[in-house]
């Protein structure tokens, strides 16, 4: 059974931290292709919040919040490991890092934008394609 962790930055062990990109890395990066800097310099931040489910085979789903200016909560890096999709271990993550109150916004692979509607993220832009050639969208929860 998955176990649900939850921490700051500075909460982070070097071996969660080094787990957790393993798990970014290994679909961002290689399973799509896309060669960007995942390391950004916000993952350590006080206000970076880290939700994820791991057991002992490794991190199996994860995701961050991020402290936007003006109150703003910004989830990103939403990721399930290959062998555990299917099981709602994201959908459990989006629940859990929801119950902080406040807006949140997101940049959404266009197709999963129904996921996040189910959380009352709407649009807020036109479908755009990153660096990556990844087709994206930008999507809000207000307060």
């Amino acid at each position: 059974m998955p176990t649900l962790h939850d921490a700051t930055g500075p909460e982070l062990t070097a071996a969660q931290l080094h787990d957790i990109l393993r798990l970014r890395v290994d679909v961002f990066v290689v399973e799509q292709k896309a060669a960007y800097p995942e390391l950004d310099g916000r993952d350590l931040l006080p206000d970076t919040r880290h939700l994820w489910f791991e057991d002992s085979s490794g991190v199996l789903s994860y995701l961050r919040v991020l402290a936007d200016p003006g109150g703003v909560r910004r989830i990103g890096r939403v990721v399930t490991a290959a062998s555990a999709r299917g099981r709602g271990l994201a959908a459990q993550l989006m629940d859990a890092a929801l119950l902080t109150p406040g807006e949140y916004v997101l940049d959404a692979q266009t197709y999963v934008q129904g996921f996040y509607a189910r959380y009352g993220f709407v649009a807020e832009s036109a479908e755009y394609v990153d660096d990556d050639g990844i087709p994206h969208i930008t999507m809000r929860r207000p307060a």
